[in-house]
């Protein structure tokens, strides 16, 4: 199911590059977190829903190091993110479920996409 979900997401990036925004719906594993945007890129913005039952958190990782910038997403919340150049967008899972974000993606999409718990 991982790898099924991965390559939707790796298509639907590629297809949304030409026009420079990416739709997808994500899940991800209890006490897991997706990070988008892990390689070196140009800015981009996120639209972010919490489809789950539980709070989620954001964080701006720049690729060099670090992090910064915690968000906490209730559920059914909605929340704009702008993330800085070679700067990953962390969200993470910390709770006993699994979680369900819908993500619309604008500005430079060719991000890298993975989960790492």
């Amino acid at each position: 199911m991982k790898k099924l979900l991965s390559a939707f997401i790796i298509t639907l990036a590629f297809i949304s590059t030409s026009c420079r925004t990416l739709s997808s719906t994500t899940y991800i594993k209890a006490q897991d977190s997706f990070i988008l945007g892990n390689n070196e890129h140009g800015k981009f913005s996120v639209k972010l829903k919490n489809a789950s039952t539980t709070d989620l958190e954001l964080w701006k990782a720049p690729v060099g190091g670090g992090r910064h910038s915690q968000v906490i997403v209730k559920p059914s919340e909605t929340v704009k993110v702008s993330v800085d150049k070679n700067t990953a967008l962390r969200i993470e899972n910390n709770a006993n479920a699994s979680a369900t974000v819908e993500l619309l993606v604008k500005g430079d999409t060719g991000l890298s996409m993975g989960y790492k718990n």
